[in-house]
């Protein structure tokens, strides 16, 4: 995908903790992109974040293979633990 790069740095930027990051992949993104394709490329962002909140509240289980996927990483944070993982 053309950028694919800087696209998905951005999107770790908006949903992490520092802002050096964001602002530098922001900025990255306009000038390569244009003021247009930032505002698109957080407007997917912050849908995708708003889209899995959403499935998380309404208790939607995880599809097969992304249970496979992630079973490592659940294990290690004990993410099985919390009470809205029993009715998965």
């Amino acid at each position: 995908m053309p950028h694919g790069r800087l696209l998905v740095a951005f999107a770790e930027a908006v949903l992490g903790d520092d802002d050096d990051p964001l602002s530098r992949t922001r900025n990255a993104l306009a000038s390569t992109l244009g003021a247009t394709a930032l505002v698109d490329a957080a407007g997917v962002v912050g849908l995708f974040n708003a889209i899995d909140r959403i499935a998380d509240a309404a208790g939607i289980p995880l599809e097969p293979e992304k249970a496979a996927a992630s079973a490592d990483f659940r294990a290690a944070l004990d993410l099985d633990s919390f009470s809205i993982a029993e009715r998965a």
